[in-house]
């Protein structure tokens, strides 16, 4: 079992300030096989590119500020107390608007991270 405390990663000072950061919050080296999981930080003006999973499916928490979900040509607003599931083969991208930093959890199928994205011009 591993339990995840949101307001660790609230505190935690980002690694790369003024940029894009992301680190594995859960991988096998807990005894996962099927999922893996990150910390997400992006920076005001940072985004997340348009891509496509074509087998992963994932699960984004906020747990701080807001972000822009683009998904499939349509754009979302998302917040702290959302829970948005994404599908494997729909494109997607994230893009903080804002003026703060927004602090994410992600929670996904068929590791590793980078192992099926395809960025989408």
């Amino acid at each position: 079992m591993k339990v995840f405390k949101t307001e660790e990663y609230n505190r935690l000072e980002n690694p790369t300030p003024g940029k894009f950061y992301r680190s594995t919050i859960l991988s096998e080296e807990h005894n996962a096989k099927d999922i893996e999981g990150i910390f997400g930080l992006l920076v005001p003006g940072s985004e997340v590119p348009l891509h496509i999973h074509n087998k992963r499916e994932s699960i984004f928490i906020p747990i701080t500020g807001e972000v822009t979900v683009i998904y499939e040509d349509q754009e979302h607003t998302v917040k702290v107390g959302d829970v948005v599931y994404m599908p494997s083969g729909k494109k997607h991208g994230l893009v903080n608007r804002s003026d703060k930093d927004m602090r994410y959890l992600e929670f996904y199928t068929n590791p590793p991270l980078m192992s099926d994205f395809v960025e989408v011009k």
